[in-house]
């Protein structure tokens, strides 16, 4: 069976609707236990954990009645939902408005153009301050001139905390207050707001590519965000132009990259090599009842997905930079390269995300499809439905992966992205060029959040049937 994957926040496979459109009001609205009768239906068929919760099991009931009186005792469905998740289920997703999770999942996004992070205060408060990353261009951030690196810590006037800035930061329009951060305090810059507005946005996933000449050596980076498939052929063509340039080696700056397309993904890392066509870059880990059906390796390719050979680079090392905010496909690029060359890991820790979901419709199995849904509600699923594993066997990295050289952000210096003193970046050149001497010491703190807090797919693993 072919399959088109995706892993994260960001695809490209789903564009039924015009963005934010709505159902028709006129229609008949569906019952809870409709809608919970699809939940269990989805779950009973496709789901990863199926057998960590009895209630799954084909022989839970012993007829309609009683799985119908089973369903009938929850409230909510996203009570039901909450109660059949295995416990170890972390990014299983349940959403009562399946359209405008199409458009995130298309890349459509309301956005304001300012990428950030929230940490909290030094001093143990639970204020929370929160940093841009990055700005994406055309944007209300861009026409403001933010810049990475820039602090805030409040907004519309009110300070930032770990209880409030999920809700302060929803609304289509705010403002923030810049402050100051010197590694110990946050010192508000008196009257010093800016006026950010979201709009519809599809941000290109390749932010930065440059080359780098290094003691007679060349070096290529190139900063990706997201695995989003209908920006393959530029990806291609960033590897085009490495490869023209003959580049000596490379760094892969995924340190905010949360995931998208496996299909990307697998190209990505022939992009990186070249030299493994058709071995293992993954295979797939369903439950019991699905697996001998459903199972298929992801193989190293020459092809993007429009049909254009793949721009290979042929390397035997890649240097990836990573922070607790790299996911998904990023973690897949990782751990799939890793039996076959060198990948060496610089930065933080990654989420520890290795499964992937299928976007459910309240439709008869097995496909559950958009076409036959009921059109009696909006509900749909994003259940785990299997695990990847790498071409030796390795899975289950709930923790996450593990960075060869540790060094997290330092908020009071973030540097330039794409400047070789940039820190990330400098730790990889220090690395591959030992006549360099690194100096990083600095207060590492703890994030809270970031401009996908309220993203309610945020951290999900999806692909496509």
């Amino acid at each position: 069976m072919k399959k088109y994957l995706f892993t994260g926040l960001l695809s490209s496979f789903i564009l039924f609707t015009s963005c934010f459109e709505d159902l028709d009001d006129n229609v008949q609205q569906a019952s809870n236990i409709e809608i919970q009768d699809f939940i269990y239906r989805g779950l009973n068929f496709f789901y990863l954990y199926k057998s960590d919760t009895p209630e799954l099991a084909n022989d839970a009931f012993a007829d309609a009645d009683s799985k119908n009186a089973f369903l009938s005792s929850f409230d909510t469905p996203e009570s039901l939902f909450d109660f059949l998740k295995s416990p170890q289920d972390r990014f299983s997703v349940l959403v009562d408005d399946y359209i405008s999770l199409e458009n995130a999942l298309s890349g459509v996004t309301l956005n304001n153009g300012m990428e950030y992070g929230l940490v909290f205060y030094p001093d143990e408060s639970g204020n929370v301050f929160g940093y841009v990353r990055y700005v994406l261009p055309n944007t209300s951030a861009s026409a403001a001139n933010l810049e990475r690196g820039m602090i805030f810590n409040s907004v519309d006037g009110q300070q930032l905390t770990e209880t409030n800035f999920r809700d302060l930061l929803a609304p289509d329009s705010y403002s923030i207050g810049l402050a100051t951060f010197d590694g110990e305090n946050v010192e508000p810059i008196t009257d010093s707001t800016i006026v950010l507005t979201k709009t519809e946005y599809t941000e290109n996933p390749i932010h930065l590519e440059r080359t780098f000449t290094v003691d007679g050596e060349k070096v290529g980076y190139l900063m990706y965000n997201a695995f989003t498939r209908d920006f393959d052929p530029q990806l291609n063509a960033a590897f085009g132009n490495f490869k023209a340039e003959a580049i000596d080696h490379l760094v892969l700056d995924l340190r905010y990259n949360s995931g998208g397309s496996v299909e990307t993904a697998t190209d990505l890392s022939a992009m990186i090599t070249g030299q493994f066509n058709n071995q293992i870059f993954y295979t797939e880990q369903w439950n019991d009842d699905r697996q001998e059906e459903y199972s298929s390796p992801g193989l190293f390719n020459t092809q993007i997905s429009n049909g254009d050979a793949i721009n290979s680079l042929n390397l035997t090392t890649v240097y990836v930079l990573t922070s607790s905010r790299t996911a998904s496909a990023s973690e897949l690029v990782i751990n799939g390269l890793s039996p076959y060359i060198n990948v060496v890991q610089v930065g933080d820790t990654t989420t520890g995300k290795f499964q992937a979901s299928f976007l459910l419709y309240d439709a008869p199995a097995p496909n559950f499809s958009r076409s036959e849904a009921n059109q009696s509600h909006t509900y749909a699923m994003l259940p785990l439905v299997f695990k990847t594993a790498n071409s030796i066997g390795n899975t289950d990295y709930i923790d996450g992966l593990f960075p060869d050289i540790d060094l997290n952000e330092d908020y009071a210096n973030l540097g330039v992205l794409g400047d070789a003193n940039e820190p990330l970046l400098a730790a990889a050149l220090d690395d591959i060029f030992t006549t360099r001497s690194p100096n990083y010491n600095f207060q590492v703190l703890s994030e809270v959040g970031d401009s996908n807090s309220n993203n309610p797919i945020d951290g999900v693993m999806v692909i496509e049937k």
